[in-house]
């Protein structure tokens, strides 16, 4: 472990400190190539990446259908609340595959204290069980679930 207010970069170690918490709001991905348009909607997303096609944007629902973007997917923000290095290897491979073992879609965004795992809102659920499962294995000393067999070829 890390001393208190360190990143930590072991892979067991993010694991079992992982603390998942879910966002109770509804966001999409939006993008943007008007730089106006653009502007403004950033200034209400909760995060931003630019990308050569345009902003993408990650806007809450009320404020992606405000501003007049096209629905699209409803996500739900899972929030790894351990203070995860930059440079730490074995988190995001760690609960993409939990995740995807369940047949869960999901979008990380590594931030500069947390990883945020964007999941579809009907899955939202399912998802905090496969990280809650994941993560106390961890804590227990567990390897990490063996891959499933629908992504072992992968």
């Amino acid at each position: 472990m890390s001393a208190p207010g360190q990143p930590v970069r072991d892979a067991r170690a993010m694991i079992a400190a992982m603390e998942p918490a879910l966002d109770p709001a509804t966001y999409r991905f939006c993008t943007c190539a008007d730089p106006a348009r653009a502007a403004e909607a950033a200034a209400r997303a909760l995060a931003t990446f630019r990308e050569d096609e345009g902003l993408s944007l990650v806007l809450a629902v009320a404020e992606a259908r405000d501003m007049g973007f096209p629905d699209g997917p409803a996500m739900r923000r899972i929030t790894l609340t351990v203070h995860s290095a930059l440079d730490g290897v074995g988190l995001t491979a760690a609960v993409s595959e939990a995740l995807a073992a369940r047949g869960i879609a999901c979008n990380v965004v590594a931030a500069f204290h947390h990883d945020h795992l964007f999941v579809p809102e009907i899955h939202a659920d399912e998802a905090m069980e496969a990280l809650s499962a994941l993560q106390r294995a961890a804590r227990a000393g567990q390897p990490p679930p063996p891959r499933s067999a629908s992504i072992s070829g992968a």
